[in-house]
């Protein structure tokens, strides 16, 4: 690119690119010795930084990522949950939706942040999510008693090939349940592009002491 810049300088033309303008003259024989080529070179420098980012980024685009009616209506599908408490076990169905994403994994000329959907390699490749995941558990007499619902941090970093093949989490929530509210630690590990993982949370808190393993599935 600054080799470009140079033969332009040296060329003497006016060319527009996006919403720059480098305008340039051709210099007299004498200028050129003048100048000299670490002169000429602070020039073409100067220029370049003027260019906004999409001429910068030499092809980088960003992702078209949005919500659409099928990514919706894949969201509504949960997770299977297992709670183990000292009342036993209990089956639930657990679902997740993420307000904000930021990925220190992907291409840094791309943006980091995502809002409610996020790729997969945006996901795993390295990132730090706020979410929210409401649980229903079988049994248990009032919906009171039914519901868990938390709100937390998770970390993603990746193990293998960038998180694709394997990655891991690890993240902690608020949470309220049994007309309770306690703190949970979460570790999990996801594999098939994020698509299939495991996460496993410990709630410490007195009268609310569980652990609950989740199968999770993301369509993302």
């Amino acid at each position: 690119m600054v080799r470009s810049a140079l033969r332009r300088l040296r060329g003497g033309c006016a060319e527009k690119a996006a919403s720059w303008t480098f305008v340039t003259c051709r210099p007299r024989r004498g200028n050129v010795g003048m100048l000299g080529r670490g002169g000429a070179a602070v020039i073409a420098l100067l220029t370049l930084a003027g260019m906004p980012a999409e001429a910068a980024a030499e092809g980088a685009s960003e992702p078209r990522v949005r919500a659409t009616l099928p990514w919706v209506a894949t969201q509504l599908v949960p997770s299977a949950e297992w709670l183990v408490s000292n009342a036993g076990v209990r089956f639930g169905a657990r679902w997740q939706v993420t307000p904000l994403l930021y990925s220190f994994g992907i291409d840094p000329r791309l943006s980091p942040w995502r809002v409610l959907v996020a790729e997969p390699i945006v996901r795993h490749a390295g990132s730090v999510e706020l979410y929210g995941s409401p649980a229903y558990l079988a049994g248990g007499g009032t919906l009171g008693n039914r519901w868990l619902l938390r709100a937390g941090v998770r970390a993603y970093l990746p193990i293998l090939d960038r998180g694709e093949y394997l990655s891991m989490s690890v993240g902690g929530a608020a949470l309220y349940h049994r007309d309770q509210a306690g703190m949970a630690y979460e570790a999990g590990l996801y594999t098939l592009f994020g698509f299939l993982g495991v996460q496993v949370s410990h709630v410490p808190t007195p009268g609310l002491r569980m652990t609950t393993v989740t199968l999770n599935v993301r369509y993302f």
